[in-house]
């Protein structure tokens, strides 16, 4: 059985919120990241969190922090490598990625992409949603195999920087998740955003 290790992708530079970490923002009396953890931890073996510049601001939290291997912010696709390179270290097959900045993302993720990409036979899983019949992908968050990780390095290195660019290459499988109460992937990108979160 698949026991994939989990990755908060924290890696961006927040322009839209004026710079710093959206995962420390504050939500209620906690934190972004708190409610993120909340959720994954259950659902994975192992956690780390994948951030540039000083790791220290993380300290608190007690997990592996995994910069970027790959120069110049080239996006989530690197914080999708350096999980996998980590993963590969601690023996895991696969890394499941959710972003920092979405602390409602389903509780029943990690179970539901194992079973997208058993059911569908494709070796990458992503979560998606549907909204007047079109299919959105959630590209931050997957279930990722390990022994990818030399593909995607040398896709990094040749410019590749869109997520479904490099995943519609290998075959994805889509798990479809309901949004009748609220969409479980909203993610904090500004002030006005923080504030809805609040509210939910």
């Amino acid at each position: 059985m698949i026991q994939p290790h989990g990755i908060i992708l924290a890696g961006g530079q927040a322009t839209r919120m004026g710079g710093g970490d959206k995962g420390l923002l504050p939500l209620k009396s906690r934190r972004v990241v708190d409610f993120v953890l909340e959720r994954l931890l259950p659902q994975v073996d192992q956690v780390a969190l994948n951030s540039n510049g000083d790791a220290a601001r993380w300290a608190e939290f007690g997990i592996p922090v995994l910069p970027d291997g790959i120069e110049d912010y080239p996006g989530p696709l690197a914080g999708v490598l350096a999980g996998m390179d980590w993963a590969a270290t601690q023996g895991a097959s696969h890394i499941v990625t959710v972003a920092a900045d979405t602390p409602f993302f389903p509780a029943d993720l990690v179970p539901q992409l194992l079973l997208a990409s058993e059911v569908q036979n494709k070796p990458i899983a992503l979560a998606a949603t549907r909204e007047d019949g079109k299919v959105w992908r959630q590209p931050t968050f997957g279930l990722w195999p390990v022994n990818l990780a030399d593909d995607l390095r040398t896709a990094l290195q040749n410019g590749t920087r869109k997520v479904v660019a490099w995943t519609d290459s290998h075959g994805t499988a889509l798990a479809e998740f309901p949004t009748d109460r609220f969409d479980p992937f909203f993610n904090i990108n500004t002030p006005d955003d923080l504030a809805q979160a609040q509210d939910m």
